[in-house]
């Protein structure tokens, strides 16, 4: 799935309206989310918020509005704004699109701190525009959660500004979730997990505040530990960037559950670029570049932040398990080799401690199975649980499955929890109880495990994701600016929309790109003198040509006139200009290097092994554009072109510098062309032996509209 761009006639969608360095507005949103004073205007809706705030704890003012009632909820109610005691921080308004502007107009005129917008009818539907626009200039500097919106919990602070049910409670610290989907945030407060929800928050519309805005006000409440994220479409790419690092500089980690589909990404494209990366990539990249963590599920996304909520980052995502069952130690390993996810060897000293702690019949290991032998037996289980935690090894898991709570026979397995328990606090280790299936941690116990810092993770695949993710939320990362977001007229070079591959060639090569030495013909007579008797390549040239192998537009080693002759003639009925260059066939390996404008995140660059099989291997990685030459370089050598490059089986190794030299030159070409580059493709970048350089064969550029 790629990030969707916000649309007007979609839910999300107009962007935000507002300086995101406002001071003002800042303040406002703060008040709006923290507050110390609630007005709740309208029927039925505004009547639940109380009720809600009520339930959870808020101990600050409450105050109705209505103008026919006297109380609301058992709650002093008044007939209009002006007879509100003070300026209210938050505000909840249930009233219809047209009412709405009006009541936002007056409540910023009286200083009040903000709004959830609850009423539909704005920029979602045909007529709504107008009316969003509206009530946006109403708003002036105080800020406005929605329209179109179910609005906001606050469970530090009991503040509720949600119509509807729930399933959190009063929390000291917790998780920050902040989703496109109100649906999905009721989902959300129902977990069983144990994990502590600090903020449910939903966005709307977002005229005026965004997923960015949200991701600053709440990293910045020290009570909040994890940021988990619910993203449909990005609208700032660049203000969601300056965020996150906002964030994760307070030391709150990002996770993001994506979803939706870009209709820009799945525009038709010439390159091979675009069908290799895929939709998805763009968004991958964008996230791995700054440091946000992607789950593919919400299982994952909840035993992420179960994770980061206990520890904070995860700097070793290394595993050991301990189970009382070889089944459940083998599929966990599996688990752990699809999920990408090390399960070190014990050491020989290691071993041997955790051997003087069990039965002599059990084999040691990782994954450990301890048998049964001491179950139930807290001081020897405690023994035997310090003793593996002693392996220096990132997680250590304890792999149970409780009974159903019904049976009231548990005690043997709270007995293993509380000797990991203590096994960690004596140790210093990160402990881990793994369930193998969601129902295998009652909610009970999993709540107390969480309240002791041990994060309960349910499911294997799920959680060994859950922990890859929360490993690469935790990776610090520079500030990303996206090249190439808008396009602009500083560029006083007129380009067409695509190039040919001899013009391609020749902006690669004023970057100190190497290209095979050729010219172009118009004649067979001029063919033949060109081509005299050496080994050349011939190729149909023409801008619509972009795949010229499978359009037969290419000939390889043609020597001697009557070749010449022949292939000018077949070339000849695909493009009056032919191209005749040196026959390069020396070359060690073949990259493939593309660098591709995506409307929401910017320029990004694919890397992987070329050739007329590059899509067939699909041996690529994606990554945003301008990064240093060292991780450029990790990246081709990872690749499978990147082995044969390092001298597979014996053979010779090819000129890796140079291939570096020449991707980071085709890089400086997308990026001092970045507003105006769609595409630039290089296939193949022929790596030849050491010392010998690396060749541009072909190339593409095509330039956006």
């Amino acid at each position: 799935m790629t990030l969707a761009q916000n649309k007007p006639s979609d839910a999300a969608h107009n962007g935000t309206h507002h300086n995101a360095q406002d001071g003002d507005f800042s303040a406002s949103l703060t008040r709006l989310l923290r507050p110390s004073s609630i007005a709740v205007i309208g029927g039925k809706w505004a009547e639940a918020v109380v009720l809600s705030c009520v339930e959870v704890g808020f101990k600050g003012d409450i105050w109705p509005v209505h103008p026919q009632k006297d109380s609301v909820a058992g709650y002093k109610a008044y007939p209009d704004l002006a007879a509100l005691p003070a300026p209210p921080d938050a505000v909840f308004l249930g009233v219809n699109r047209k009412t709405s502007i009006a009541m936002v107009e007056e409540l910023s005129a009286m200083g009040a701190g903000g709004v959830v917008a609850f009423a539909s009818g704005f920029a979602e539907v045909a007529d709504g525009k107008a009316y969003q626009d509206a009530l946006i200039a109403s708003a002036g500097d105080m800020a406005i959660l929605g329209p179109n919106c179910y609005g906001m919990i606050n469970y530090l602070d009991g503040a509720l500004l949600w119509p509807d049910v729930h399933g959190g409670e009063a929390v000291d610290s917790g998780v920050a979730l902040i989703t496109q989907s109100s649906n999905l945030a009721i989902n959300l407060t129902m977990q069983l997990g144990g994990l502590p929800v600090a903020y449910t928050l939903t966005l709307g519309n977002q005229a005026m505040i965004g997923m960015a805005d949200l991701i600053k006000v709440v990293a910045a409440d020290e009570r909040v530990t994890a940021i988990g994220l619910h993203i449909e479409g990005i609208n700032d790419a660049a203000a969601f960037a300056e965020a996150v690092h906002a964030a994760k500089a307070m030391g709150k980690s990002i996770l993001a559950l994506k979803a939706g589909l870009s209709d820009a990404a799945q525009n038709m494209t010439i390159s091979h670029t675009a069908s290799l990366a895929g939709g998805n990539a763009a968004s991958e990249a964008f996230f791995d570049a700054i440091g946000v963590g992607v789950v593919h599920s919400i299982e994952e996304l909840l035993g992420g932040l179960s994770l980061l909520h206990c520890f904070g980052r995860i700097d070793d995502p290394s595993l050991m398990t301990m189970s009382c069952s070889g089944g459940e130690a083998s599929l966990i390993a599996d688990a752990a080799m699809r999920g990408d996810i090390l399960m070190p060897e014990l050491s020989d000293d290691i071993a041997s401690q955790i051997k003087a702690t069990v039965n002599p019949l059990v084999t040691v290991s990782n994954p450990f199975d301890y048998h049964t032998f001491d179950w139930g037996d807290s001081e020897r289980l405690t023994r035997t649980f310090s003793a593996c935690m002693l392996a220096g090894i990132g997680l250590t898991a304890l792999i149970i499955d409780f009974p159903k709570p019904v049976l009231g026979r548990s005690e043997a397995w709270q007995t293993a929890i509380e000797a990991l328990l203590t096994a960690s606090q004596t140790t210093g280790a990160k402990a881990v109880v793994l369930a193998s299936m969601p129902e295998g941690i009652p909610h009970d116990k999993a709540r107390w495990l969480m309240e002791r810092g041990i994060p309960a993770m349910r499911g294997f695949d799920h959680s060994i994701a859950a922990i890859k993710s929360a490993f690469h939320a935790s990776q610090d990362r520079a500030l990303l600016i996206p090249a190439g977001l808008s396009q602009s007229d500083a560029e006083p070079d007129t380009y067409p929309d695509t190039f040919d591959e001899v013009t391609s060639k020749a902006m690669l090569a004023k970057h100190h790109v190497s290209i095979p030495k050729g010219d172009i013909v118009k004649s067979q007579d001029a063919a033949i003198e060109i081509a005299g008797n050496r080994r050349v390549v011939m190729k149909a040239v023409s801008s619509a040509l972009s795949h010229k192998t499978e359009l037969g537009a290419v000939r390889l080693n043609i020597q001697g006139k009557d070749m010449v002759a022949e292939a000018y003639n077949e070339l000849r009925q695909i493009s009056g200009d032919i191209l005749i260059e040196d026959m390069i066939d020396d070359g060690i390996a073949e990259l493939i290097v593309g660098a591709r404008h995506d409307p929401v995140v910017g320029l990004y660059l694919m890397l992987g092994t070329g050739g007329v099989m590059a899509e067939l291997l699909r041996d690529t990685a994606t990554v945003m554009i301008g990064l240093p030459r060292h991780q450029i370089k990790d990246i081709v050598l990872s690749l499978k072109a990147g082995q044969m490059l390092n001298g597979w089986r014996g053979q010779a190794k090819g000129d890796i510098e140079a291939a570096i030299d020449a991707i980071m030159a085709i890089q400086e070409v997308a990026l001092s062309h970045a507003s105006q580059i769609e595409e630039l493709e290089v296939n193949p970048l022929l790596v030849r032996a050491e010392g010998k350089g690396a060749v541009a064969v072909d190339a593409l550029i095509r330039m956006r509209s």
